[in-house]
């Protein structure tokens, strides 16, 4: 393969002639097109580097022989669209960059292209473009932010959120609530810990899309920009061996992200991601392959918010690769998956070693012998729900408790922030599933004040919503069926009972068959009727959560 659509023939003289319009030479126009896909925008922390990662890319394709060309796509700051009608835009947007981005490539007939994405939703709407667009593709991402420091302690956005929950309960002062508000975020980047960004910037490691490095060299480092220029040297590659997404992202390929994701404690919102990037490749990946695989693969990080360390140090340790190596050893992964490096994934991790057992823990010892990640279901969920395992303190594996029953985040954030929720409380947040919120926003808000306040560890919460990758505690979000569409914690009262069994996967309303019968006839469903614009189709198409919160077609 060589040249690119446009370079020959008469027939296409009218669109060189706009090539010639942009400034392009003869030359460049007959070299493949490798599109750059920038996520540059100077809202989003996580993004303002890219412009740089921008540069050192085109320099990479050019080096190598492609002409590139740059274009845009959205992205929301889940940090700053936290805690009001702004989260509901955030897990939309996943489904926009993917469908603009496909009509970017496809109506330019790029030869090639390059994702640069970096925070929560540009990520996995990214790899859902790749796998339908299936041209040659490679992603950089703009990395991790490097942990702030307050009072001799790392810290991360989760220490932001939760340092407001324990002024509200008069635990630190306003001094000191202001000097977390100056030290928590100290760069640019993706925040720090093994959230939902972090999370699906690794994922895409496993999945052999990015180089080695791309979920963990901190945004900051020059080696990022060295990381960028040999992402788009390696395009090229790809592009001269005909190598397309969906040859990388197999079946075989999805296991292995479920299985790393559970050995890094990832965050729940890849139980979303990975079965609608996995739909596009025409695969299904169903909430009960991710318990068969937890029930395997051994937790070896504990990463913030589970543990006190951070991206930069998972970096340090080997980073990746040195996590697959790990789970290698007791044949958790499949080594024949070939990558963007033209290597299979056994070829890439044979020498990454694990430089510090005290952050990448050897598979003889892990954290537990159980995945991260768990999925439960019961008479509130029997379609599933989801919790971050490795996040939860081992007084709350097993809980049951009194419901306080909320219709939707504001109610319980007042509530909670009033001091109404006392220990061995179950807080339901409802009708802020896919279709019912609409938009699932995340809930870390009431997650962080009540850990804030030091009742993490007494306090379950639990909605048909979905929880930041920042929280811990025993959040369980994902609730399918969710309450707008008829599903039992929509008939929740308030005292009534609930049991949590983590270890065994269940989840339970201690409410008889024939009482949730009565109150189906006699509740009213909450159906929001004055939603409008984008969130109206939105809420009107989107699939439950258990499927992934895709777009029906």
């Amino acid at each position: 393969m060589s040249g690119n659509f446009f370079c020959d023939g008469a027939e296409k003289a009218a669109q060189r002639s706009l090539f010639n319009a942009l400034g392009m030479t003869g030359e460049e126009m007959k070299r493949p097109l490798v599109g750059i896909v920038s996520s540059y925008n100077e809202i989003v922390p996580g993004h303002m580097n890219i412009d740089k990662i921008v540069e050192a890319v085109k320099l990479g394709v050019a080096m190598n022989g492609g002409t590139p060309v740059v274009f845009p796509a959205i992205a929301v700051c889940d940090g700053i669209a936290m805690g009001h009608k702004g989260m509901k835009y955030s897990l939309v947007t996943r489904d926009l960059i993917a469908d603009s981005t496909e009509c970017m490539a496809l109506a330019h007939h790029f030869d090639a292209l390059v994702m640069i994405p970096n925070c929560d939703k540009n990520v996995p709407g990214l790899l859902m473009a790749a796998a339908r667009v299936n041209i040659p593709t490679i992603f950089v991402s703009g990395g991790p932010m490097l942990a702030g420091h307050v009072k001799g302690k790392k810290t991360s956005l989760s220490s932001m959120f939760e340092a407001v929950g324990a002024y509200t309960a008069d635990k630190i002062t306003a001094e000191e609530l202001c000097e977390y508000e100056n030290k928590t975020c100290p760069t640019c980047g993706s925040c720090s810990g093994m959230y939902t960004a972090n999370s699906m910037n690794c994922l895409t490691e496993v999945l052999g899309m990015g180089l080695k490095g791309n979920g963990t060299i901190p945004a900051v480092y020059s080696e990022r920009i060295r990381l960028a220029k040999k992402a788009g040297m390696q395009v090229m590659e790809l592009y001269r061996n005909n190598i397309r997404p969906r040859d990388i992202m197999t079946e075989k390929a999805f296991y292995n992200a479920l299985t790393a994701d559970m050995a890094l404690g990832c965050s729940t919102n890849s139980m979303l991601h990975l079965p609608a990037i996995a739909n596009e490749c025409g695969i299904e990946i169903n909430l009960d392959i991710a318990n068969e695989i937890s029930a395997k693969t051994p937790n070896l990080c504990h990463l913030a918010p589970a543990g006190h360390t951070y991206m930069e140090e998972l970096n340090e340790a080997g980073g990746v690769y040195a996590v697959l190596n790990e789970l290698s050893k007791k044949n958790l992964i499949n080594t024949d998956c070939m990558t963007c490096t033209g290597k299979t994934v056994g070829e890439n991790i044979e020498n990454c070693k694990n430089l510090n057992p005290e952050i990448i823990r050897p598979i003889e010892n892990p954290y537990s012998q159980t995945g991260g990640i768990a999925v439960l279901r019961g008479n509130l969920a029997p379609d599933g729900c989801v919790v971050k395992r490795s996040a939860v303190a081992k007084e709350m594996l097993v809980h049951k408790g009194p419901a306080k029953v909320f219709d939707s985040e504001e109610e319980a954030i007042k509530v909670i922030y009033a001091g109404g929720i006392k220990a061995g409380d179950v807080v339901v947040i409802r009708y802020e599933g896919p279709a019912g919120g609409p938009g699932m926003r995340e809930m870390l808000s009431p997650t962080s004040a009540i850990a804030g306040m030091g009742l993490d560890k007494d306090v379950a919460l639990i909605t048909d919503g979905r929880f930041s990758g920042a929280t811990r505690g025993a959040a369980i979000g994902h609730i399918s069926p969710e309450a707008v569409n008829g599903g039992n914690i929509a008939y929740v009262k308030d005292g009534d009972i609930i049991s949590i069994n983590i270890p065994e996967y269940s989840i339970n309303l201690e409410v008889s068959d024939e009482e949730l019968e009565e109150r189906k006839k006699t509740t009213e469903i909450k159906v929001k009727n004055d939603i409008t614009g984008y969130l109206r189709r939105y809420s009107k198409m989107v699939s439950s959560a258990d499927k992934g919160a895709i777009i029906n077609k």
